[in-house]
């Protein structure tokens, strides 16, 4: 049976164990448990699957495939257009700040794996997590589809497990979140990768609301 190394390195890109510190962050979340507002099982659920909705599908895909245009191009202009696009649609200094140094670390690790276009992004102030992903997938020969979907998938898997923590939820719970939210991943997906320039933006003013909150919460667990 032949080896589709392309989605092995997505796997790869995808793992927790990537050592970006992704795991630092919560995206308002904990602030979203302090003030009450997630207290279960359900209220993480509507939480979580309405920012996959208004922001991940209608922002970071959408963006995340120009990224991965642009890369495949060659085009430097198109890279700096939409990776500012992209820190500019976060909403407080926290959400900007998180993108900025994933993508940075991304950036650096991508170097040491001996992807040279990585390295002029270890300290660039644009560089984001979607910058770096898409990067990795051109370098890798991993489709634009096939990444969109596991930069989702990425993305659920850590909102998820900073649930599992923060309610907190069983770990039964958890995955019963990824298995539920994951089923809408497909749908989502391609309404995203089909969205024009002009109809890219998302906002959900709760997550605006809890980050910039959290920003000064007292006691915390994450940097976001």
């Amino acid at each position: 049976m032949d080896t589709d190394l392309a989605l092995v390195r997505l796997l790869q890109l995808v793992s927790p164990a990537l050592p970006i510190g992704m795991y630092s962050y919560s995206q308002g979340m904990e602030r979203a448990v302090e003030d009450g507002w997630i207290a279960d099982e359900a209220g993480a659920g509507e939480w979580i699957g309405g920012l996959l909705d208004r922001c991940q599908a209608r922002v970071d895909v959408p963006l995340l495939a120009r990224l991965h245009d642009a890369w495949r191009l060659g085009d430097t202009g198109a890279l700096e257009h939409w990776s500012r696009a992209l820190l500019a649609y976060r909403e407080t200094a926290e959400l900007r700040a998180e993108d900025r140094r994933i993508g940075q670390a991304l950036a650096r690790l991508l170097d040491s794996l001996g992807i040279e276009r990585a390295g002029r992004w270890i300290r660039h102030p644009s560089a984001t997590l979607a910058t770096g992903f898409a990067l990795a997938a051109v370098e890798w020969d991993i489709p634009k589809e096939r990444a969109a979907l596991g930069y989702l998938w990425s993305w659920l898997e850590n909102q998820v497990l900073c649930a599992v923590k923060l309610v907190p939820l069983g770990q039964a719970a958890g995955q019963r979140l990824l298995r539920d939210l994951a089923a809408g991943i497909p749908e989502l997906l391609g309404k995203a990768l089909a969205l024009s320039d002009d109809e890219v933006g998302g906002s959900a003013f709760g997550l605006a609301l809890a980050s910039s909150r959290h920003e000064v919460q007292y006691s915390r667990l994450f940097r976001s």
